[in-house]
């Protein structure tokens, strides 16, 4: 059987699109929702062939607050040490970064919504971006970003916010930006995130977000068929 483990932040930031996915391809999916009572992780990554975590609000480098965020990150050096595939997804991403002792911080400016990002010459060779363009646009929401962490690739960068995605010992894979949402989930964030949405780009913003990620969902049907179908083959290789 092939088993998933899937870290899930906060109960509104689900795995979204992989939820559909995986299963599909034969995948169980163990999803532990860090946010309600009771929820825990387990001690190894022994009886799963894959780990996913997923974004949510809090930073990566908040472990004071949120101790789990520890856990987090032994889960997935022990990923990596059994050759465990682990994929990232925003704050996940920063977390594979933080746990493979690479800085995680503000970044200079703070992504919301609808942005092309541009694979390196290292990311058109990787086998998560086979087949996709060398530009295309991404779902970003977050206000902080990662350094690589010595002896990973860098496979996307951005104009506003350089690192994208980086792969590490053809194992770990770190995404700054979102692949997984839906519009439903994008509308649901910008009423749940309303306030941080409109301090950021007015009182429009999360009309004007909805509108915008209902044409890109459209656009990117292709896109979205073939990044789905490298992700199921990375993380059964």
């Amino acid at each position: 059987m092939l088993r998933a483990l899937i870290v899930q932040h906060v109960a509104c930031e689900g795995p979204g699109l992989l939820a559909e996915v995986l299963p599909s391809e034969g995948w169980e999916l163990d999803i532990r929702v860090m946010d309600q009572p009771g929820a825990t992780l387990p001690e190894t990554m022994a009886n799963y062939k894959a780990l996913i975590v997923l974004g949510g609000p809090m930073g990566a480098y908040e472990e004071e607050a949120y101790p789990y965020l520890y856990k987090v990150q032994e889960l997935i050096r022990d990923a990596i040490s059994r050759r465990v595939p682990v994929l990232g997804i925003c704050l996940g991403g920063q977390l594979i970064a933080r746990a493979l002792e690479a800085a995680v911080k503000p970044s200079a400016v703070k992504e919301i919504g609808w942005y092309k990002v541009r694979l390196t010459e290292a990311g058109k060779k990787t086998p998560l971006f086979q087949n996709l363009p060398e530009e295309f646009w991404v779902f970003q929401w977050h206000g902080d970003t990662f350094d690589l962490p010595k002896g990973a690739i860098l496979l996307a960068e951005g104009d506003t916010c350089t690192n994208q995605a980086f792969v590490y010992r053809d194992c770990a894979w770190a995404l700054q930006f979102h692949l997984e949402v839906t519009p439903a989930m994008v509308a649901h964030w910008a009423e749940i995130y309303r306030e941080e949405l409109e301090d950021f780009a007015g009182p429009e913003a999360s009309a004007r977000l909805k509108e915008d990620t209902v044409r890109q969902w459209e656009r990117d049907r292709d896109l979205r068929a073939r990044f789905l179908a490298n992700l199921c083959r990375v993380l059964d290789s």
